[in-house]
């Protein structure tokens, strides 16, 4: 099987720069890369035991996962005493029913806060928070 192609460059302030990936730290990058795997369908392209990563097989950047023994799960919504969350994946999907169905056979957690009808909050198996919409 052949690497799908990076994101492409580009171009400014006379440097290129290309976005390879967004990185989720866990305390198990394999597992975690996993689940993104069976959730997005996206092929493992790198995976060294701390570090593995996936990438869509039509190209473009992708999620990195790295292990970090100390990392603790976000608390979503905020509070002001809890390891708060960082930043959250929008995934749009075509079916919101069917996808939010797969991500919680897949390993996800319903979360308890939906702010939203029109949009669904999961939980990755490390405590990220993840959006589905319809668009």
């Amino acid at each position: 099987m052949s690497t799908p192609p990076s994101a492409p460059w580009n171009d400014h302030a006379g440097r290129r720069f290309s976005l390879s990936a967004t990185v989720l730290e866990s305390q198990d990058a394999h597992a975690l890369a996993d689940f993104y795997h069976r959730l997005l369908g996206w092929p493992v392209i790198a995976d060294d035991g701390g570090w593995a990563q996936l990438r869509p097989p039509g190209g473009g950047s992708g999620l990195s996962f790295s292990s970090d023994p100390l990392y603790r799960a976000p608390v979503w919504p905020a509070t002001t005493d809890q390891n708060q969350m960082q930043l959250h994946l929008d995934i749009r999907v075509d079916d919101l029913g069917a996808a939010t169905e797969h991500a919680l056979g897949a390993g996800a957690r319903l979360a308890d806060f939906q702010p939203q009808d029109h949009v669904r909050v999961l939980l990755d198996p490390a405590g990220h928070p993840f959006c589905f919409f319809e668009n």
